[in-house]
């Protein structure tokens, strides 16, 4: 089992930056591979950020590529998205989501995440 609190969220100017945290419980958090996701108001849940279960690789969709950061502390149970040059559509409640590592790689099916935080709101203003 796999608790996750994300935190972090609120409103920042578009151009602005956040950084969101996920803490973690469990004996076995290194084992899993790690991602956000984010929602907007009457769209699918997306993407944002995987990672796998060392930090080695990563994954971000164009929309956000080289703008959003995911990255973990295996030691601390922590997994981070830093978020640089925010943009309004960049507005969501965004999720942290984990689930088993497959072949050392990160996850990129919504359906491959066991377990999901509460969710923190990101509000970008323009």
């Amino acid at each position: 089992q796999v608790q996750l609190v994300e935190s972090g969220g609120g409103l920042v100017q578009a151009g602005g930056s956040l950084r969101l945290s996920c803490a973690a419980s469990g004996r076995t958090f290194s084992s899993y591979a790690m991602g956000w996701f984010r929602q907007a108001p009457g769209k699918e849940r997306e993407i944002v950020a995987a990672i796998s279960w060392s930090g080695g690789s990563t994954y971000y969709p164009d929309s956000v590529k080289g703008r959003f950061t995911i990255s973990r502390d295996n030691a601390k149970n922590m997994v981070y998205l830093q978020m640089n040059s925010l943009k309004p559509e960049d507005t969501a409640v965004y999720y942290c989501a984990a689930g088993p590592s497959v072949g050392g790689s990160f996850l990129l099916r919504i359906d491959r995440y066991n377990y999901w935080g509460q969710g923190t709101q990101v509000t970008v203003s323009s």
